[in-house]
């Protein structure tokens, strides 16, 4: 399979590059700069992508986006965020749409974010979205994807839940310390997925024909962030008693701090329903996995 990857040096994305090749997958970058040999250049704000050089791929698995925690969100950031998501799953849809033998499937990175602030309400792909910053964004990336659904493309919107892996570092040294600790009471669900289960389950997504329009990517099992905590910490043989009040957080992070507040209890109703089987289904075996424990 040729499969065209966009955001292929993020997080998701350089890990699935990695896994696709080692599954035999011919594997083409879509790149910003001036590409190298077998990569493909676009630029989703000019509505520029080198059409020369797309044709004989097999699927298109789109992750690049403006980060969401880059900074407060200023006017001109907040733009940059949507503009990020909208303006290139737009083009590639458009330009997927009009090719005269496009792939079958464009997979798009969506999120938890979609669903907005929902307490401990259990939502499944039929669920609608929220009314935060960020579900209207998503709402709004996953509605660019029409071009090519009327085309008879297979679109998957993969909402990914928090994903685990090395980047779960950054709050081991805190916790190492004893200084871990809830934000507020700590009820605010988590949906999460490994890293490593979140590129099995987008190589699964390309090659189940049965998945198509929203798809949760997490596990079947969201925590709160108390149980979170708690968790991460009795692995570490470390406390846990801190907590960082509601105030603070949005006193520091101000609107930003829907990241980190927001309670998404997700479940993965189509892609388990799909037969897709979770290698870390439970938190502790996760975080121990990627502490290497």
């Amino acid at each position: 399979m040729k499969v065209l990857v966009s955001g292929s040096s993020g997080f998701i994305g350089s890990a699935l590059m990695s896994y696709l090749l080692q599954r035999g997958s011919d594997v083409v970058r879509l790149v910003r700069r001036i590409p190298a040999e077998g990569e493909i250049q676009w630029d989703p704000d000019r509505g520029f992508i080198d059409r020369t050089n797309i044709y004989g791929i097999d699927a298109v698995v789109h992750l690049a986006a403006e980060s969401i925690v880059a900074g407060p969100w200023t006017a001109d950031q907040k733009a940059r965020i949507k503009n990020s998501r909208v303006n290139g799953t737009r083009l590639l849809a458009d330009t997927l749409s009009y090719m005269e033998q496009p792939p079958s499937i464009l997979a798009c990175a969506s999120s938890d974010v979609y669903y907005g602030d929902r307490s401990d309400e259990l939502l499944s792909e039929f669920s609608g979205p929220g009314k935060t910053f960020l579900a209207g964004v998503s709402v709004e990336n996953e509605s660019q994807t029409l071009g090519a659904r009327e085309a008879g493309i297979r679109v998957v919107n993969m909402r990914f839940g928090m994903v685990i892996g090395p980047t779960v570092a950054g709050m081991i040294g805190r916790f190492k310390k004893g200084l871990g600790g809830t934000v507020g009471d700590g009820k605010h669900y988590i949906s999460w997925v490994t890293l490593y289960d979140a590129v099995r389950a987008v190589d699964y997504i390309l090659n189940n024909d049965t998945l198509q329009g929203p798809v949760n990517v997490v596990t079947p099992n969201p925590v709160t962030n108390l149980e979170f905590t708690k968790t991460l910490g009795g692995i570490l043989g470390r406390p846990t008693i801190l907590k960082r009040p509601l105030f603070l957080v949005k006193l520091m992070m101000g609107e930003m701090a829907e990241v980190e507040l927001v309670s998404v209890r997700m479940d993965p109703t189509l892609l388990m329903g799909a037969g897709f089987k979770f290698e870390y289904p439970e938190l502790e075996g996760a975080l121990r996995s990627v502490l290497g424990e």
